[in-house]
């Protein structure tokens, strides 16, 4: 009853709520992006939701579409603006995600949304994530930074799967406060190293061991 009932009801609530009182810092914030002369202030991506159903992540932009000589991408860490990068250490830029819990793509609360192309490299427990929908936060991100390999961190949203409950949801959710107060120990962003490249290291190392 938790599961199809009152988390999406506390969801839509909750989130309606706190993108009402935010609506005007979310304006700011907004308006100093397009001050700083970003493209667009707000950031689509196409990700797997509950039973791997595509959807729309809305975020604040963090990045330029700076280009070399080429016309090839810059790296990221030479695209992220100071503002960028003040609104991903705070986690400022996945507050728009509440727009995406209100439609009821997300929740609060799952595992986190990642690339659509990384969906051929889950196992048969891992995919279990989307046997849910995903969440602005979960067990993975308050469970530390980019030191978590991509197993554990998959490993950690299988669990979450496995045990959702009102009472697990609560303590995520106050962990999440908690760390981000403190600016350590979360991570909302998928780290420096993408699923894909992480698992065709490890065929690679499997295969030259064998």
């Amino acid at each position: 009853m938790y599961r199809t009932l009152i988390k999406p009801l506390f969801d839509c609530v909750l989130a309606l709520t706190a993108f009402t009182l935010l609506l005007p810092f979310l304006t700011v914030i907004y308006l100093l992006l397009l001050v700083g002369k970003t493209k667009s202030p707000i950031f689509y991506q196409s990700r797997p939701g509950k039973n791997e159903k595509v959807f729309k992540i809305i975020k604040f932009r963090t990045m330029t579409d700076e280009k070399d000589s080429d016309g090839e991408l810059l790296p990221d860490s030479q695209r992220l603006t100071p503002f960028g990068a003040f609104l991903r250490r705070t986690s400022l830029d996945e507050l728009p995600q509440l727009i995406n819990v209100i439609r009821g793509d997300m929740s609060l609360v799952g595992p986190r949304p990642l690339r659509v192309r990384y969906l051929p490299y889950y196992s048969l427990k891992e995919s279990t994530r989307h046997l849910v929908k995903p969440g602005i936060t979960g067990m993975a991100q308050v469970s530390g930074r980019n030191g978590l390999s991509w197993d554990k961190r998959l490993e950690l949203d299988a669990i979450y799967v496995e045990n959702l409950g009102f009472l697990l949801d609560c303590k995520l959710f106050m962990l999440t406060f908690i760390k981000i107060f403190h600016q350590s120990g979360i991570q909302f962003s998928e780290g420096p190293d993408s699923l894909d490249e992480y698992r065709s290291c490890k065929i690679g190392e499997s295969q030259n061991s064998a």
